[in-house]
């Protein structure tokens, strides 16, 4: 939310962020069940905790060991609240660190598939089997349980579950909130709904009125600027801003000169049919292309991009009188993967332009009413307000566009080649009722050269990769299973119909341990 004065939201269920990447995943499989979910740094202060008198606490995973120097330690009066605790993986070995037990360095880890085997039927393992498959990250283990506790169940390797009723302290050593745990979800749903007996308050339409509500009281008589880039993200904000605040609020639509082909044109007429909105068009291409001349780090290409982006913004709201915010479409998992979400200690993965890359002083205030949200719950307020299916169902698109599709450095002639590419690859997806069902496609164009031959002639040309992924929260996915001659069509219209690239390669890895994106 963005408002000055909003009510913490209540009588949700709160996760301590020890450092797991997976921990917006656990946040978003506790909200599918109507019931809110907050991601607070591990160390936050009890009070503040308290403050949101929460139904449920949860210990997430993290990289660290209970002994290690830099171990991510709380205080044991965590567990006087009164409230459910659920440990999972780093939170099931802290619990009983804590609390006496004994967690010792396991003689193998565990990673990735395992069997989990129920030793007892407890009410966080209803309506799961007695054998289901789990997914594992860990290498220490529990070896004695605190004093008090039982086992809910065990893999081939180590303990893997426990439980105190009379405190209401439960853990499990594998990960529920990832798709590859069986009944995860169900565990989750029974720990949210029957032992923490959360009410399911968390009503998108609710977030509506009041994120509206909120930015007519943040922004006053301000003025508001953002930037509207034709993706589903941009497009949502604008529309909450817009129903807030009218008039009050110019979209800039920034030609970055990385932008996929014709998509400058194809914004304007989507907009300028659908909403009665102040749109600007700003060409700003080559001073974009200019300050990437030469660079190749993807870090410092977000970082360019993102600095030229915001001088750009600031060039406009100078001309702008009463601008006094910036506007962003920023999501939850952009948060996670540019820095833990309020502040936690989980790793970067990489830097956002609308994250990582802003510049520490800036004109304008930040206004991000997206920022809580999974995408998916963004695609939902986006039909809610009324904006067209077939623009709230778009890719994704990446902030610096094709500068980090293009891997090494950006060139005028490079930016061409994969727009055209790139722009087949859609289309052919699209032609094939193919793109609905697939969650993100797009081609990387590499810095890498080939010798071919085409018409009796050797070629020496790019190499691009053909990318399609497959998710339900873009924390996890899974390579798009593309019929072959699908494929063998696309590649064969690529090489013959754009100049520069002789060879296609498909991309199937699945996130982790890859990113849905190249850079």
């Amino acid at each position: 939310m963005v408002g000055k004065n909003n009510l913490l939201h209540l009588h949700g269920i709160v996760i301590l962020d020890f450092g797991s990447q997976y921990n917006q995943l656990i946040a978003r499989r506790i909200r599918e069940n109507g019931v809110y979910a907050e991601i607070l740094p591990y160390n936050v202060p009890i009070d503040e905790i308290n403050k949101r008198k929460p139904s449920g606490l949860i210990l997430s995973g993290g990289p660290s060991s209970v002994y290690g120097d830099d171990a991510h330690l709380i205080s044991p009066d965590i567990f006087k609240m009164n409230i459910p605790v659920l440990g999972i993986c780093y939170g099931m070995q802290l619990m009983t660190y804590l609390l006496g037990g004994k967690v010792d360095k396991g003689e193998i880890g565990e990673y990735g598939k395992a069997f989990f085997y129920k030793d007892v039927n407890h009410p966080l393992l209803k309506d799961t089997a007695d054998k289901f498959q789990v997914w594992m990250s860990h290498f220490d283990e529990v070896t004695q349980v605190p004093v008090g506790f039982g086992i809910l169940g065990h893999t081939d390797t180590c303990m893997a579950g426990i439980y105190n009723d009379a405190q209401k302290l439960y853990a499990v050593q594998f990960h529920p909130e990832v798709e590859h745990t069986e009944y995860g979800r169900q565990i989750l749903k029974n720990f949210v709904l029957d032992i923490c007996q959360a009410t399911p308050n968390w009503d998108l339409h609710d977030y509506i009125t009041q994120t509206v509500s909120a930015i007519k009281e943040t922004v006053g008589d301000e003025k508001v600027i953002l930037g509207l880039s034709g993706g589903v993200d941009s497009s949502v904000a604008a529309m909450l801003i817009h129903k807030a605040i009218g008039k009050q609020l110019t979209c800039i639509f920034v030609d970055t000169g990385l932008l996929r082909l014709d998509e400058a044109k194809a914004v304007m007429e989507t907009y300028g049919k659908h909403y009665d909105m102040n749109i600007k068009l700003i060409d700003a291409g080559e001073q974009f292309l200019m300050a990437l001349k030469g660079v190749s780090d993807p870090e410092e290409k977000r970082k360019i991009i993102g600095h030229e982006f915001v001088e750009v913004f600031n060039r406009e709201a100078s001309k702008i009188k009463d601008a006094g915010f910036l506007a962003q479409g920023t999501i939850y998992p952009d948060i996670i993967e540019s820095q833990s979400a309020k502040g936690g200690p989980s790793a970067t993965i990489k830097s956002h332009h609308n994250v990582g890359g802003l510049p520490e002083k800036m004109h304008l205030k930040l206004l991000e009413p997206l920022k809580e949200l999974f995408k998916d719950e963004v695609r939902k307020i986006g039909l809610e307000l009324g904006i067209p299916r077939e623009m709230i169902m778009r890719h994704p698109f990446p902030g610096p566009g094709l500068g980090i599709r293009i891997l090494g450095e950006v060139t005028p002639e490079k930016v061409k080649i994969l727009q055209q590419a790139d722009a087949i690859f859609i289309e052919e997806l699209r032609k094939n009722d193919l793109y609905d069902k697939v969650s993100q496609a797009f081609v990387v164009l590499l810095p890498v050269k080939s010798v071919g031959v085409m018409g009796d002639e050797r070629t020496y040309e790019y190499t691009a990769v053909v990318r399609s992924a497959d998710t339900t929260d873009f924390m996890t996915a899974t390579w798009s299973r593309l019929p072959y001659d699908f494929l063998e069509k696309v590649s064969s219209r690529i090489i013959n119909e754009v100049r520069g690239i002789n060879r296609v390669v498909y991309d199937i890895s699945s996130k982790p341990p890859a990113t849905i994106e190249w850079e």
